[in-house]
């Protein structure tokens, strides 16, 4: 008997046999870094799995913020999403070009916005193409929809609560930051962020928690996660660099059942670049 997958984790198999059946939207939420020297929106239109819309991170965004990609309001999420044919109810799929970097991000989103059937295609686009599956260059031409959204704001935590739960002390924070980054050494890929974790944090880069873009299995994330110091019963906020990987933190920890966790959406690109934000380096 295999081990017990994510139910939030669909695979590529499964994928390709619901191509084109109604009320099923896949979502290219292809997002990447520099140093990954990889062009999401270049990838897209070059080869996407059929039917797949782009879903843009920075600009399905709130773009009154100085911060990248912060989370918008409902009812610009839902009127960019409707644009792009999609409604709450519809059975999504999210995927990213890696497998799972950018796409738990948008899974969040989608989930924090009131869709409720949202999931993340394992492995990615780079394991879908290495498999021999269909692409195509064309364009969807999505009839637009409607999504009513239903904000949940218990699951995103602002820079005010933030400091509160530093200063308090009490709620876990998990970071996903490279080692590097969380203890100091290496120093941040923005300029002007001090280097560094916020006090009480414990480091869960977010590649622990896939290998070749394919999602651990529960005992595996369970694990994972435990070993870092983190007590799964108990309270959680998870941190990264810009909020985006942050949501693999989450989606491993939803996959276990952890339902008392939110995700700190301006992340170090917000704590670190303040003057009056505690900050400590090393391990601990």
């Amino acid at each position: 008997m295999s081990e017990e997958r994510s139910r939030f984790i669909v695979s590529a198999d499964w994928v390709e046999k619901n191509l084109g059946a109604p009320e099923f939207r896949i979502v290219d939420c292809s997002f990447y870094l520099p140093a990954q020297k990889r062009n999401a929106a270049e990838e897209y239109a070059e080869a996407h799995i059929p039917g797949a819309v782009l879903f843009d991170q920075d600009k399905i965004a709130d773009q009154s913020s100085s911060l990248a990609h912060t989370i918008p309001s409902p009812e610009y999420f839902a009127e960019e999403v409707g644009r792009i044919g999609i409604s709450e109810t519809d059975t999504i799929v999210v995927y990213d070009g890696i497998g799972m970097f950018a796409s738990p991000r948008v899974w969040w989103l989608f989930r924090v916005m009131g869709a409720r059937n949202v999931y993340v295609l394992d492995g990615g686009m780079d394991g879908w193409k290495r498999d021999g599956r269909p692409v195509t260059s064309e364009l969807p031409e999505p009839a637009p929809a409607t999504f009513k959204p239903n904000y949940d704001a218990s699951k995103v935590t602002t820079l005010d609560a933030m400091r509160r739960i530093v200063d308090a002390g009490k709620i876990q924070i998990a970071d996903a930051r490279s080692a590097g980054r969380f203890t100091g050494v290496d120093p941040e890929p923005r300029a002007g962020l001090r280097s560094g974790h916020m006090p009480g944090a414990k480091s869960l880069p977010s590649g622990i928690f896939a290998e070749n873009g394919k999602f651990k299995s529960l005992p595996e994330l369970r694990k994972t996660i435990e070993a870092s110091g983190i007590d799964l019963s108990k309270p959680i906020v998870t941190s990264c660099g810009s909020g985006i990987t942050a949501a693999i933190i989450t989606l491993a920890l939803t996959s276990l059942g952890h339902a008392d966790n939110t995700l700190y959406d301006g992340s170090w690109t917000e704590w670190g670049g303040l003057d009056d934000t505690p900050v400590v380096t090393g391990k601990d």
